[in-house]
C-alpha cells in the first residue's frame, strides 16, 4: 500500500500539469474542474483495482505470523461453521451475512453504525462488533477485510476519505477486542460500489455501509 500511495500523488501531479485552463479574469493558468475530478477518479480506481494485491499482502502477513493455512475440503467446512455461528450471533441486529463462495460478507448499514458524516462507531453498536469479534477470535485462520462505502452525496474526495475513516474505526475496534492486526485490512471505496439507486433516499441509506469480508487463509 505504501508504494501505491507514493505512485498516486505522482500520477495526479502529471495529470494536473498537463490539463490546465486559462482564467479569463486573472490571465493565470489553473487546473480545470474536470481535470480535478479525473484525478480523484484515477486515484479511486487505483484503490479499487488493488484489492487482490491487498488480500495477497494480508495472506503473506498472516503466514509470516505463524498462522496455518487451510487446504482442500477443510476450507468449506471451516467456513460453514463460521457462517453458522455468525448468523446465530447477528440475528436481529440489522447486519446481514452473505456467503459468496468461500467468503462471508457482513453488511453493516451506516445508519446503525455511524452518525451522519461521522466516522466514530456508535456506542450502541459495540455489542454487535463484540459478537463479530467473539466468533472471529475462534476462527483465527480468517482474514478480515473492512471496507467503507458511501452514497454519492458530496464530493468524491470527501466520500473516499470518509469511507476510509469509517473502515479504520471498525478495524481499530475489532483489534481492541483481540483480533490480531495482521488479520485486518481496511479500504475505502467511497461511492464507487453502490448496492442501490443513489437517486432515492432509501437507496442512499443502503449505500452508506461498512462491509466485512471474511476470507479463509488457504494454500
Amino acid at each position: 500500500m505504501r508504494k501505491l500511495l507514493l505512485i498516486l500523488p505522482l500520477a495526479t501531479v502529471m495529470v494536473l500539469a498537463g490539463c490546465t485552463t486559462l482564467d479569463p479574469y486573472t490571465g493565470e493558468r489553473k487546473v480545470s474542474a474536470a481535470t480535478k475530478g479525473a484525478a480523484v477518479g484515477a486515484a479511486a480506481g487505483a484503490v479499487i483495482g488493488n484489492v487482490t494485491t491487498r488480500r495477497d499482502r494480508t495472506k503473506r502477513a498472516m503466514i509470516g505470523a505463524g498462522v496455518g493455512a487451510l487446504a482442500g475440503a477443510a476450507v468449506g467446512n471451516y467456513m460453514d461453521r463460521q457462517e453458522l455461528e455468525l448468523r446465530q450471533q447477528l440475528e436481529g441486529t440489522g447486519v446481514s451475512v452473505t456467503r459468496v463462495g468461500d467468503h462471508l460478507v457482513l453488511n453493516m448499514p451506516g445508519n446503525i453504525t455511524f452518525d451522519v458524516n461521522r466516522a466514530e462507531v456508535k456506542p450502541e453498536f459495540y455489542e454487535v462488533l463484540n459478537s463479530v469479534a467473539q466468533v472471529a477470535r475462534r476462527y483465527d485462520q480468517t482474514a478480515i477485510e473492512v471496507a467503507g462505502h458511501t452514497d454519492s452525496t458530496g464530493s468524491v474526495q470527501h466520500n473516499m476519505e470518509l469511507s476510509q475513516r469509517r473502515a479504520d474505526s471498525v478495524a481499530r475496534y475489532l483489534e481492541g477486542q483481540g483480533i490480531s492486526r495482521v488479520r485486518l485490512d481496511t479500504i475505502g471505496f467511497g461511492p464507487h460500489q453502490p448496492v442501490a439507486d443513489n437517486s432515492t433516499t432509501h437507496g442512499r441509506t443502503l449505500n452508506r455501509r461498512v462491509e466485512l469480508t471474511l476470507i479463509p487463509l488457504t494454500l
